[in-house]
């Protein structure tokens, strides 16, 4: 099975997508390796804490300072600046996860959530892809 899903983001920071994801598979799916992709090159995906919100923010603030925006090294700018820190924190983190499956639900850690990392400023929508092979 290959589906995609949109998710709206109005800017930078993690976005919690693993209910999206478990509400798009089968719900005749077992059990097998559940795939997401995103398709863009200033986003990311990640799978994190989802117990308490300021490891995300840490996560944020700490890539924030490591990948700054308005350096004078960059030279792709035509697209505001943010968009080559964006490139290069999706370049840093992952454009794929992949979590087992079994009797129908994500095998993900007790604290663990599947989230959407947007490094852009801006609003819009992101397109993950879901492949579950089973």
């Amino acid at each position: 099975m290959i589906k995609t899903i949109e998710i709206a983001v109005s800017g930078q920071g993690l976005y919690p997508i693993t209910q999206a994801v478990q509400q798009a598979l089968p719900s005749n799916a077992a059990e097998g390796l559940c795939t997401l992709f995103i398709q863009h090159t200033s986003a990311s995906l990640l799978i994190q804490e989802d117990y308490d919100s300021s490891a995300r923010v840490d996560l944020e603030n700490w890539l924030n300072r490591l990948v700054p925006e308005n350096d004078p090294l960059y030279t792709h700018t035509t697209e505001g600046s943010d968009d080559m820190p964006a490139h290069i924190k999706a370049a840093l983190t992952a454009v794929s996860v992949a979590i087992p499956l079994q009797n129908g639900e994500l095998l993900l850690g007790t604290w663990q959530g599947i989230f959407l990392w947007e490094h852009r400023h801006a609003r819009g929508n992101r397109s993950v892809v879901i492949h579950l092979n089973t």
